[in-house]
């Protein structure tokens, strides 16, 4: 379980390391480029989530 923890946080670092490369990048290209690629990924990320959870369908 230890390794499992250790491993899930260096995950996260390599992760939160590079998103900050990834929204200066997504900001060169312009604001709304930036804007409607924010809204794509909160909207995957709750389609994911509710087909993880069920959907609510019992």
């Amino acid at each position: 379980m230890k390794s499992y923890l250790s491993y899930l946080i260096i995950f996260l670092l390599g992760i939160s390391l590079t998103s900050c490369e990834l929204v200066g990048g997504i900001f060169k290209g312009g604001v709304w480029t930036g804007a409607i690629l924010v809204i794509g990924v909160i909207v995957v990320v709750v389609w994911a989530l509710s087909r993880a959870f069920g959907g609510g369908r019992k």
